[in-house]
């Protein structure tokens, strides 16, 4: 398709791009900043470390950093491979646990025609108000009732809701046909067999988009572990990070908490970089009706 002599979204480069280049690329550099700011600090030496002004890039790299990090984890009682497998599980549990409802939970709310649906819609909405720290009393209330505390479903339990994730899965759910789950019923097909050949195949990106949520929330969390989890072997990384680089509140320490944060950052940049098509396509179509 043209439009006065230029072509929508072309597959090769044209003259016409170079001003929206010109004109997102500020934009581009500034969100790219606190990344690069990120990697540079973890690698720079003590005297960079506490330098005035303080310098964005670093000047003469070294490992010292995560060097003086591992030689703390090295002396701690629990060997960091523990809250590294802890992390992994939790993780890697907890994500596929949350999809799962969170795909079937916006199918429900955006096909399947039941009493109070709207209202549970309108409960989820207000549960996104809420921040972790309003709702700490309630979860350690269900975790005491259901005798979860101080092992590994005190981790993942308060995390299998998102209601943000439900909330992007539901509006891509609401785009699928109605025609198409008809035609689909109509060949005999269940309420199961809907959601696994036809809901899920077309909501992938929403999916993806959801996953990094999910990921983003279990991965950095410190809540379970503070409180309730009292024994340090099942506690994750994210803690132990913060823990350790805390404990070792001097010089040295401060060049551990730069190291530790750029470990613990790297697992989010790597997931984006994997499923950025999926994301892309999610917000691209997540409006379009």
């Amino acid at each position: 398709m043209a439009y006065k002599g230029h072509r929508i979204n072309p597959k090769g480069f044209e003259k016409s791009q170079i001003k929206i280049i010109l004109l997102l690329l500020p934009l581009i550099i500034f969100m790219a900043l606190p990344i690069v700011y990120i990697i540079n600090h973890a690698f720079k030496p003590m005297e960079e470390l506490f330098a005035f002004p303080p310098n964005f890039f670093v000047r003469n790299p070294t490992l010292d950093n995560f060097t003086a990090l591992i030689k703390a984890s090295r002396t701690a009682g629990i060997p960091m491979s523990r809250y590294v497998f802890n992390s992994l599980i939790i993780t890697s549990v907890t994500i596929v646990l949350s999809l799962l409802f969170t795909t079937m939970a916006a199918f429900a709310l955006s096909k399947i025609r039941f009493r109070a649906k709207y209202v549970l819609m309108d409960i989820n909405q207000a549960a996104m108000m809420f921040v972790a720290t309003a709702v700490l009393i309630p979860r350690y209330l269900v975790m005491t009732f259901t005798g979860t505390i101080n092992t590994y479903v005190a981790h993942i339990l308060p995390l299998l809701a998102v209601p943000v994730a439900l909330f992007l899965v539901k509006q891509f759910v609401d785009q699928v046909p109605d025609s198409l789950l008809e035609a689909a019923y109509m060949d005999g097909a269940s309420d199961r067999q809907v959601y696994t050949k036809i809901i899920i195949p077309m909501i992938k990106p929403a999916i993806a988009t959801a996953a990094i949520m999910v990921f983003q929330q279990v991965w950095t969390n410190m809540e379970t572990s503070n409180y309730f989890v009292n024994d340090d072997s099942l506690k994750t990384l994210t803690f132990y990070m913060n823990t350790l680089a805390n404990a070792n509140n001097t010089v040295a320490g401060q060049g551990m908490s730069a190291a530790a944060a750029l470990i613990m950052f790297i697992p989010n940049l790597v997931l984006f970089i994997l499923l950025q098509n999926n994301v892309m396509n999610t917000m691209a179509t997540s409006g379009i009706k």
